[in-house]
């Protein structure tokens, strides 16, 4: 079908064969290669309610993409509409507020938060971006202490199916709120999102770095551990062999590691005496870089997941199994202020598991040894099968977004990615 072009755009529309239009199209997988008939490059919240428009009008599919770092379907044929120009940022230090436009990346409200001695509850990466990131949970290096990204939103505009501009908060569309809060993009476009910001300018953060051959022994003490922590602390233990390349330290090129990650928020003395107890488990380091720094440059990156499961806890058999595999292995810990929301949370994660369970590469038959342990679950922002999309939410959650679904969007037109299917048959609303 043919899309009939908007002449009043603040943005640009690239159509096929333009030049620029291949570049607008490429996201950071090189496994999705996005072929739409065009893309909107928004300026402005009107642009995003034009692209939309364009798209039902011709009836063809429509898709968002800001930094592209959660794009995991391509687009062939429709609209793409691009909104990392829309990247504004504005802090409010006294009711300890920012609101961002839908393009923004972590790396700008860290920079605009830190004069103020605040923090956001910002992700793994300062280039990654902070609607798609809180829109699916959002499970970063605070989340222990404050809870997730998404748990902090305290309001949204958004252009839903029908092309109408609606302010979901707590009081206006509080159901539409509801399922932004993890919901991740399937219920509209974000134009901005305003969210609350902690008291955190200094952490204890880093990695520290021991030999694998205690790697069982060290898992089981870590179980143990994590259950007396303070919520300020968070850590993830990672199984893997390093590489034999420059960026190594010259004393771990090759080995087979225990890899502690940890973040403190608070002082490196009390973070210190923390850890000791799981460091001593795990003998010497053999690096250690752990140190006081400012709360905007503690980012430590993450495990890509090819696998990825909750546990109620690090029984034997699981520890057994993870510490067998030639593999990255992440086991993170969660709980604290996850698992004890504010009693209006929104659907994100499974918040009563107490570990989660990353692994890098498909191993065959993983799934199938681990099942008696695991709770069959995964997250949004970690998941890049978007068949396996309702397995980011509890039953009843998810049965929950269907319904909000069937309110905003009968007809299932935003779809791409990861989907929530209304939960009555589609009906066509003119938009």
């Amino acid at each position: 079908m043919k899309v009939t072009y908007a002449n009043r755009l603040a943005g640009r529309v690239y159509r096929r064969g333009e030049e620029g239009y291949r570049e607008r199209c490429r996201t950071l997988s090189p496994a999705v290669e996005h072929r739409p008939v065009a893309v909107v490059e928004a300026e402005a919240a009107g642009d995003v309610r034009a692209a939309v428009g364009m798209a039902r009008r011709a009836g063809v599919p429509f898709a968002v993409q800001a930094t592209g770092h959660g794009t995991h379907a391509p687009l062939d044929g429709g609209v793409l509409l691009r909104t990392d120009r829309m990247a504004s940022v504005l802090v409010d230090p006294d009711r300890r507020i920012a609101r961002v436009g839908p393009g923004a990346r972590w790396g700008q409200v860290l920079a605009a938060a830190a004069p103020f001695g605040l923090a956001p509850l910002s992700g793994s990466s300062p280039t990654v971006g902070v609607t798609g990131y809180t829109l699916g949970g959002g499970m970063g290096w605070l989340a222990r202490r404050y809870g997730l990204a998404a748990d902090s939103v305290v309001g949204a505009e958004v252009v839903t199916a029908d092309g109408r501009h609606r302010t979901a908060t707590a009081d206006r569309h509080p159901d539409l709120f509801w399922a932004l809060r993890g919901g991740g993009g399937a219920f509209g476009v974000v134009t901005s999102l305003e969210f609350r910001l902690h008291p955190v300018s200094a952490v204890y953060a880093g990695a520290a770095y021991f030999p694998a051959a205690r790697a069982g022994e060290f898992l089981l003490r870590y179980r143990d551990w994590a259950a007396g922590v303070p919520d300020a602390m968070s850590t993830a233990v990672v199984l893997r062999t390093l590489t034999d390349s420059a960026d190594v330290p010259a004393g771990l090129r090759g080995q087979r590691v225990i890899m502690l990650k940890a973040m403190y928020a608070g002082s490196a003395d009390a973070g210190r005496r923390l850890l000791a107890p799981l460091c001593k488990a795990a003998g010497p380091p053999l690096h250690d870089q752990m140190r006081a720094v400012p709360y905007a440059a503690a980012a430590m990156g993450g495990t890509a997941a090819r696998y990825l499961d909750f546990v109620a806890d690090l029984a034997d058999p699981v520890v057994d199994i993870l510490t067998a595999l030639n593999a990255t292995v992440e086991i993170r810990h969660w709980a604290g202020a996850i698992a004890d929301p504010r009693g209006d949370a929104g659907p994100a994660g499974h918040r009563a598991a107490q570990f989660s369970i990353i692994v890098d590469q498909q191993v065959p038959g993983l799934t199938e040894t681990l099942r008696p342990h695991t709770i069959g679950g995964s997250f949004l922002n970690f998941l890049s099968d978007t068949r396996r999309t309702a397995t980011a939410y509890t039953p009843d959650n998810h049965r929950t977004l269907r319904t909000i679904k069937a309110a905003y969007d009968p007809d299932n037109f935003f779809h791409a990615g990861h989907n929530i299917r209304p939960e009555t048959p589609a009906t066509v609303r003119a938009s």
